[in-house]
């Protein structure tokens, strides 16, 4: 089974060495798309010396400015990573990571993000994450080079493509991609405030919530712009409300009806 739909991405390594380290983890499981998001180095030739002949990985590594570029087009993300401190996330042993990048892949491009080699991924880019894959370790000492990290995924991801039969596609649409996702949330986001459900300036953990919830439905394209034409609906109402408030004597053009009463009339300023 081909794995060429599997990204492996590094967010903002600073060691040259394991970059190189990854790509040849990388190699040595069938794994070939590199992304480096902001590395401190790179090219580099200790990066070559630590690839140890997996050079075709790092000479095709694609390297982007932020996350977002690299998870372009990806439908589905696994980060690795301890749980969040204040929300639980979807966590999966590598294994169940595997069995579901496996299937997944098969689809669509997706992607198992990697964190920085001494504060991993920030909250923020957690919860672009549908699942958090955790590597079971010494409890003592649990901090693995993330060369070492990447060797563990990959193997349990070769293992279950060499055993594992692809599932049919049964959805309708294919999977909303997480940029498509990211546009969804923004959108969101501005529609709760102009319906005055979320309060920008306490905002609580309300986005976050709302993220967990819909990247575990796991969207298909269609479903999303269902989401958004109802926030879309929702937003045109507010705006027309908000137009009878500040246009008054226009209130005539949205309609009235006859025998409305002076009191009614007061309101928004009867004419002599």
């Amino acid at each position: 089974m081909s794995l060429a739909g599997v990204r492996v991405v590094l967010v903002q390594p600073s060691h040259p060495g394991n970059i190189g380290a990854v790509a040849r983890a990388m190699k040595n499981m069938c794994l070939q798309s590199l992304y480096l998001v902001d590395p401190k180095v790179f090219p580099s030739s200790e990066a070559t010396a630590r690839a140890s002949g997996a050079d075709d990985i790092l000479a095709q590594a694609r390297v982007c400015e932020t996350l977002e570029d690299a998870l372009l087009g990806c439908s589905m993300i696994f980060g690795a990573s301890a749980r969040l401190r204040t929300i639980p996330w979807p966590q999966l042993s590598p294994r169940e990571c595997a069995a579901l990048v496996v299937e997944e892949s098969a689809k669509a491009p997706v992607a198992l993000v990697i964190g920085r080699e001494h504060s991993g991924l920030t909250n923020e880019e957690l919860e672009r994450c549908n699942y958090l894959v955790h590597i079971p370790s010494n409890p003592e000492f649990s901090s693995l080079n993330i060369g070492a990290a990447v060797q563990v995924l990959a193997y349990e991801i070769l293992l279950a493509s060499l055993t594992q039969q692809p599932a049919p596609v049964t959805s309708p649409s294919e999977l909303a991609t997480a940029d498509e996702l990211e546009l969804l949330y923004t959108h969101m986001q501005q529609a709760l405030t102009d319906i005055e459900f979320l309060d920008p300036a306490n905002p609580r953990q309300l986005m976050r919530r709302l993220r967990r919830l819909f990247n575990r439905a796991h969207l298909d394209k269609i479903e999303l712009n269902i989401l958004r034409g109802i926030l879309t609906a929702a937003q045109r109402v507010v705006s027309q409300q908000t137009k009878v408030k500040v246009q008054p004597s226009k209130i005539g053009e949205i309609g009235t009806t006859k025998g409305a009463s002076d009191e009614h009339d007061m309101d928004f300023g009867s004419r002599s």
